[in-house]
C-alpha cells in the first residue's frame, strides 16, 4: 500500500506540475485562430441571411440605419458596466480572497477568458481553461484553483437562474407586464428552480467524500480511480458552498455577488436599450424573460460561443413574445455586435498582455532571495496554502 500511495503522490505532482506549465494555444495558433474566424463568419452570414427569410422579416436590415444615436451610447455604456461587474465577480471570488491580485491582472485574466469564451468551444469551455491555466500560474493549489472556479460559475449562474425563475413567475401572475404564455414563463421558471435544487443538493455531498470512498476502496485495484471519480463531484460540492458562504457572509463576498448581479443586467440593459434605439417599445419583463430563454442556446454543443444559435434562440424567443419580427432582428443584431463581438479584440490584447505578466511573475519568482518571503509572496509562487485561506 505504501508504495500505491507514492505512485499516486508521484502522479498528483506530474499533473500539478504539467497544468501549471501549459499555455492555452487559442490565440498563440495563427491556423487555429484562422480557422475559428472562418467558422464564425460563415455562422454569421447564414444566421442573417437565413433568419430574416424565415421570420419574414426582409426589411429587417433596412431599420439598421435607423438607430438612435443616443440610445446605442447608452448601450456601449451599459457594456463597460458589464465588463467591470465581471472583473469584481472574479476579483470577489478569486482575487481578494486566496492570492493578490491587482485590478490590472484580474482585468487581463477575465478579458482573455471572455474572449476564448466567444471564440472557442460551447458553455465557456473556453474560457474555463484559459482561467485555470492563468490561477495556477499565479500560484494557486489545483484543487483550489477548482474550487474557486466553480464558485465562480455558481454564482454567476445562480443570477441566471433566479432571474429566470422570478421572471417567468412575475410575468406568468401578471405583476409585469407583458405577453406571459406556460410555455416561456413558469416553464423555463420550474427547469431553473429543478437545476437551482441539483445544485444545492450537490453542496450537501460531504467534504470527506474522497477519504471514504477511498477507504472503502482500499485494498482493491480500483482504489486509485475510485478516489479520482469521486473528486469531481467533491469538487462541485466544494466550490457550491463556497458560493452558498459568499451570499450569507456580504462582507466577505459582496464584490463577487454584486459582480454577478451587475454583469446580468448589464447585459439585459444593452438589449434594452438596442429596443428602444430602434422605437421598440417591449415591456421590461419580457426583455428579461426572452434574454435569459435566448441565452440558453450558448450551451449548444459545437458551436463556438454559441454563435448563430443564441442569435437564432433570442429572435425566435422575442417572436413568440409578440415583438415585431423586424425590431427583435435590428435590435438583437445590436446587442450581439455590442456585447458579443466587441469584447474579443480587447480579450485578444488581453491575453498577450497577461503572458507577459506571468513572465513577469515568474522572473521575479525566480531573481527573489532565496528564504526572504519575497518570493512565497508574489503571484505564481506556488507558496503553499495556509489555515486562513482554505477552501
Amino acid at each position: 500500500m505504501g508504495n500505491d500511495q507514492e505512485l499516486v503522490d508521484r502522479d498528483v505532482e506530474v499533473l500539478e506540475e504539467e497544468d501549471r506549465q501549459t499555455e492555452p494555444s487559442f490565440f498563440a495558433d495563427p491556423k487555429r485562430l484562422a480557422q475559428t474566424l472562418v467558422v464564425v463568419l460563415l455562422l454569421v452570414a447564414a444566421i442573417y441571411i437565413l433568419v430574416p427569410k424565415v421570420f419574414d422579416t426582409q426589411n429587417a436590415l433596412d431599420k439598421l440605419g435607423d438607430a438612435n444615436a443616443i440610445w446605442i451610447a447608452v448601450a456601449l455604456a451599459f457594456n463597460v458596466l458589464a465588463f467591470f461587474s465581471y472583473v469584481a465577480l472574479f476579483r470577489g471570488v478569486v482575487g481578494e480572497q486566496v492570492i493578490h491580485l491587482e485590478w490590472r491582472e484580474s482585468y487581463q485574466i477575465t478579458m482573455a477568458g471572455l474572449a476564448a469564451t466567444r471564440l472557442f468551444s460551447a458553455g465557456g469551455a473556453g474560457g474555463i481553461v484559459l482561467t485555470y491555466w492563468a490561477l495556477r500560474k499565479a500560484g494557486m493549489e489545483r484543487r483550489q484553483t477548482a474550487c474557486r472556479m466553480v464558485a465562480f460559475l455558481v454564482l454567476l449562474y445562480a443570477v441566471y437562474m433566479l432571474a429566470l425563475m422570478l421572471g417567468g413567475v412575475l410575468l406568468r401572475t401578471g405583476v409585469l407586464n407583458g405577453v406571459n404564455p406556460a410555455g416561456l414563463t413558469i416553464v423555463p421558471a420550474a427547469l431553473a428552480g429543478a437545476a437551482v435544487a441539483v445544485f444545492l443538493l450537490i453542496a450537501l455531498i460531504p467534504e470527506d467524500v474522497e477519504r471514504r470512498l477511498g477507504r472503502f476502496a482500499q485494498g482493491y485495484r480500483f482504489a486509485r480511480y475510485a478516489q479520482r471519480l469521486a473528486s469531481g463531484p467533491a469538487t462541485l460540492a466544494r466550490g457550491t458552498r463556497t458560493a452558498i458562504d459568499f451570499v450569507r457572509n456580504p462582507s466577505r463576498g459582496g464584490l463577487a455577488v454584486l459582480g454577478a448581479v451587475g454583469f446580468w443586467a448589464a447585459n439585459v440593459a444593452i438589449l434594452w436599450a438596442a429596443f428602444h434605439a430602434y422605437g421598440a417599445k417591449v415591456p421590461l419583463g419580457v426583455v428579461v424573460q426572452g434574454f435569459f430563454i435566448g441565452m440558453v442556446a450558448n450551451l449548444v454543443p459545437f458551436v463556438p460561443g454559441g454563435v448563430g444559435a443564441v442569435d437564432a434562440g433570442m429572435i425566435g424567443t422575442f417572436v413568440l413574445f409578440d415583438v415585431p419580427g423586424a425590431e427583435v432582428f435590428a435590435a438583437v443584431l445590436t446587442y450581439r455586435l455590442i456585447a458579443f463581438w466587441l469584447p474579443i479584440p480587447p480579450g485578444i490584447v488581453a491575453f498577450l498582455q497577461l503572458r507577459k505578466t506571468v513572465a513577469r511573475w515568474e522572473a521575479e519568482r525566480a531573481t527573489a532571495p532565496v528564504g526572504s518571503g519575497v518570493a512565497e509572496s508574489l503571484p505564481g509562487s506556488g507558496a503553499p496554502i495556509t489555515s486562513e485561506s482554505k477552501v
